[in-house]
């Protein structure tokens, strides 16, 4: 498994495979969001909380498989050890810090339309807790198309983990 990851990508940038299909999952995540809230819009609550259950969890395991250790090893450290240009930090510690509030803020509206909070954590106002949500996802998805282009758009050596 982790040779593929590390092969060449397949999207015709400088980036290996992991990052181009961590790309393309977290516009699928974006898109199942998108679906889930049409669903909602038109009353299909049942396919709704299935669709953004689907999405919120994609996400997680997403950020925690493929996103924590390139932040720690690349971006985290203060001697900047992958040689990014100072755009690339500050857009990836941006998005680093939405995806932050984003995944943590998601996957408690996610608990809590599934029912599984204790009550004194549980709101009753749910479309706008949904809405900031949804909001939060895409902004911080479009952040991180910004960092995949600083990344590996027009850098011939890009860090690969």
């Amino acid at each position: 498994m982790t040779d593929l990851l590390h092969q060449p990508g397949f999207l015709g940038t400088s980036a290996n495979w992991a990052a181009d299909m961590t790309l393309l999952l977290s516009g699928l995540v974006a898109l199942l969001l998108t679906i889930g809230a049409v669903l909602a819009h038109r009353g299909q609550y049942g396919p709704h909380r299935w669709v953004q259950t689907t999405a919120v969890l994609l996400n997680a395991i997403l950020v925690l498989w493929m996103m924590i250790l390139p932040f720690r090893d690349f971006v985290a450290p203060p001697d900047n050890p992958a040689n990014l240009p100072g755009n690339a930090l500050l857009v990836t510690r941006v998005h680093a810090l939405f995806g932050t509030v984003t995944l943590l803020f998601g996957l408690f509206v996610m608990l809590r339309g599934n029912g599984l909070v204790p009550s004194f954590l549980r709101f009753n106002n749910y479309k706008a807790f949904m809405r900031v949500a949804y909001s939060l996802y895409m902004i911080t998805t479009l952040i991180g198309v910004f960092v995949y282009i600083t990344w590996f758009v027009g850098n011939p050596n890009p860090p690969s983990y």
